[in-house]
């Protein structure tokens, strides 16, 4: 179960990566990168159920909350161009 679960993720993974090298703008080639991350939590997750390590489940969610941390900075970036500025100051 574990190998058939396992190359389901990788497959998924794979074509992500596709989809980010092929992304005509940067926001494809991010929600490619939103993509793969999400997986990585779910390989994480199963991983962790499949062999009885719960511990890897709060792996898989504090990667999943790093994850979406990051997407939202990055679209901030691209955005306003500044991390550090808010709406008000521009």
């Amino acid at each position: 179960m574990l190998a058939a679960a396992t190359l389901a993720l990788l497959a998924t993974i794979a074509l992500a990566l596709l989809r980010a090298a092929l992304g005509p703008t940067v926001f494809d080639r991010l929600q490619a990168a939103n993509s793969i991350g999400t997986v990585a939590m779910l390989l994480l997750a199963v991983f962790g159920f499949l062999r009885g390590r719960p511990d890897f489940l709060d792996l898989a969610l504090v990667y999943g909350l790093l994850n979406v941390i990051g997407v939202i900075a990055i679209l901030k970036f691209f955005r306003q161009g500044d991390l550090g500025a808010d709406e008000e100051s521009r």
